[in-house]
């Protein structure tokens, strides 16, 4: 078996993956962590080792599932879950619960085993890396055909015609193969951005949509996903990232999106006016995604 710290930097191929390094990660956590602060509805863990102190990302209590034994109960029926999602069977109100504590529970098992045993540089690429093939594999399991798309547009240049790559996280089809390529966007399909954070990135979610739909010359389905927007303060305190103002200037100034779905949502995102366009990664996955590709 590898070591804990390689198999957190390792591409993982399916849900199974996920799951054993999260079982990983919650037997070594109460070997390793010294302290625990509460502060909210978060707590933050930190570990002293030789003398050096290190802080993890903050863990919701409310989603992050500590134990194994009930981590492996409520990935089980995530699994089935997924089934009925495929299958296009309604789910239970409290199945969308398990998706969003279930998803949370890995990839915030992997960032803090990353905070704590890995250097912070690669940490921060490789936690990004593993957000984007857990969603790619969740995905997969509940039946959406998905693939990674970069598209090639076009502008002029000194030496003639040059390509920007605009890439794509995530595209997502109806159809048995995504038809989008390098060169076209399907009109049936939905570009997904996926980012553990909204901090510095959400505006250019906004400007990439109106970029594809210039290029493509038809509207463009966009869906922005994101774990959460909050990070530690200090050794004992959280703040929240989500920008709400901009948000709300770009959705009704630049474009609208076709949706923003957080794993873990701000606070303020389950107020009005931002209710109207935010909502938990459960909805999407068991709801609204079938209606974003619908024709």
């Amino acid at each position: 078996m590898k070591p804990l710290s390689e198999d957190l930097q390792t591409p993982k191929q399916n849900l199974d993956e996920f799951a054993d390094i999260t079982k990983r990660v919650l037997d070594y956590l109460p070997n390793i962590v010294s302290e625990r602060v509460a502060t909210r509805d978060y707590t933050i863990l930190s570990s002293v080792v030789a003398g050096t102190t290190k802080f993890a990302r903050p863990i919701n209590n409310i989603l992050f599932i500590n134990k194994i034994e009930e981590f492996e109960k409520n990935y089980k029926s995530f699994l089935e879950i997924l089934r009925q999602i495929k299958n296009r069977k309604k789910i239970k109100r409290k199945d969308y619960s398990t998706i969003d504590a279930v998803a949370y529970t890995i990839q915030q098992s992997i960032g803090v085993g990353m905070d704590f045993l890995c250097n912070p540089n690669s940490a921060r690429k490789h936690v990004g890396n593993r957000f984007e093939e857990l969603i790619r594999n969740i995905f997969s399991q509940a039946g959406v055909t998905n693939d990674k798309v970069v598209f090639k547009i076009p502008y002029p240049s000194e030496e003639g015609d040059k390509y920007y790559s605009c890439e794509t996280d995530i595209i997502l089809s109806p159809h048995e193969r995504v038809k989008s390529n390098t060169k076209t966007i399907n009109e049936d399909e939905i570009v997904i951005s996926l980012k553990t954070t909204s901090k510095d990135r959400m505006g250019k979610i906004f400007l990439d949509k109106l970029l594809m739909q210039k290029f493509a010359e038809h509207p463009v389905k966009v869906v922005g996903i994101f774990l959460n927007d909050v990070q530690r303060k200090n050794t004992d305190k959280i703040s929240y990232t989500f920008v709400s103002g901009l948000f709300m200037v770009y959705t009704k100034f630049l474009i609208q999106l076709e949706g923003v779905y957080f794993i873990d949502p701000p606070p303020i995102t389950k107020t009005a006016p931002y209710n109207e366009h935010i909502s938990p990664f459960s909805q999407f996955i068991a709801n609204d995604i079938w209606e974003v590709l619908s024709p």
